[in-house]
């Protein structure tokens, strides 16, 4: 496996996201085929790479477009946002249901949830958002049939939500390097905790976690003070997928220096409890994960000092409320 990722060392999040999602596809055939079929998989991992034939259209500045289909399920009042159970995007990603920044408001005037429609996926190395958005007939959406089973959720059901000033909990989980890690591995630091999973390819979801933090790291390298003490750790809430292995292949790949950015996995339930904590809904779907975003600012001592919701923090924030405590 160790020749396939290595593949995927150059290129944005996204990139790397798809193409760990084609990894995924090659263990479930492994799972299938039985043990022994390393030097076929890499042929096949070469061969998806160099012979992507997604329907998408990729412009002048690396703007990739999808086009898709599916149904509304949910529509923000502001107009900027919509929800949608999407057939699988060809090249991109899998059937779920997921948030979609509208590019024009009043592409979604006149419809309303239920209402089946195609759409144009416009995907950088930034953002994303859909376009030219037309209500078609339901007859021509054709998703997955439901799964027999629900998706899983937390086992930490009764476990307490965390709150800005609570204490971290304890954890126990494994960095990059096999190594295990717990809140003892950062204690006299503070710390800023996110979630992600490598297979994750919208660029305003995981590969922005990523991308700040990688605006943090060089922050810390460079400034003194308190934000000069400051860790990073990235945690996958996919553990059956994001092994040591390939979180190390995607911390090389996003030039982390293991001295201050640690990404971590571990027992299902460690990472479970942490995404219950923080209410991270996590949701297996359409062979991805449909999830929210939680990021967490720890202090030297453990407490939980801020925590921002979803994807709309920037670094300068982290940093603001690092320096301001130090005051």
């Amino acid at each position: 496996m160790e020749g396939m990722i290595s593949l995927a060392r150059t290129g944005d999040f996204s990139d790397f996201a798809i193409f760990t999602a084609k990894i995924a596809v090659m263990l479930n055939a492994m799972r299938v085929l039985g043990s022994g079929r390393t030097v076929w998989l890499s042929c096949l991992a070469l061969a998806l790479t160099a012979c992507d034939r997604s329907p998408r259209t990729t412009d002048r500045a690396g703007e990739r477009s999808y086009e898709a289909r599916g149904i509304i399920r949910e529509m923000a009042p502001d107009g900027r946002t919509v929800e949608v159970e999407h057939e699988d995007i060809r090249g991109f990603m899998p059937s779920m249901t997921m948030p979609f920044s509208v590019h024009d408001s009043k592409e979604i005037a006149g419809l309303h949830m239920g209402d089946a429609i195609t759409f144009r996926l416009r995907v950088n190395d930034n953002d994303s958002f859909i376009d030219r958005i037309r209500k078609i007939s339901m007859t021509e959406v054709h998703l997955p049939a439901p799964s027999a089973t629900p998706g899983e959720r937390s086992a930490s059901q009764n476990a307490p939500r965390l709150r800005e000033g609570d204490m971290m909990p304890v954890f126990q989980l494994v960095d990059q390097d096999g190594r295990k890690i717990g809140l003892e591995t950062f204690r006299g630091h503070p710390f800023v905790l996110t979630f992600i999973f490598t297979r994750c390819p919208i660029p305003n979801f995981c590969p922005r976690m990523s991308k700040n933090f990688l605006e943090l790291q060089d922050a810390i390298r460079k400034q003194t003070g308190l934000i000069a003490q400051t860790r990073l750790l990235s945690v996958s809430f996919d553990p059956e997928f994001d092994s040591p292995q390939v979180l190390k292949a995607y911390a090389e790949h996003a030039q982390a220096d293991q001295n201050i950015w640690t990404l971590a996995t571990g027992e299902k339930s460690e990472v479970n409890d942490l995404t219950h904590g923080f209410s991270v809904y996590v949701q297996a779907e359409g062979g991805t994960l449909a999830h929210g975003l939680a990021t967490a600012l720890i202090d030297a001592d453990g407490t939980i000092r801020k925590i921002w919701r979803g994807n709309g923090w920037t670094p300068a924030e982290v940093i603001g409320e690092v320096n301001g405590h130090a005051r």
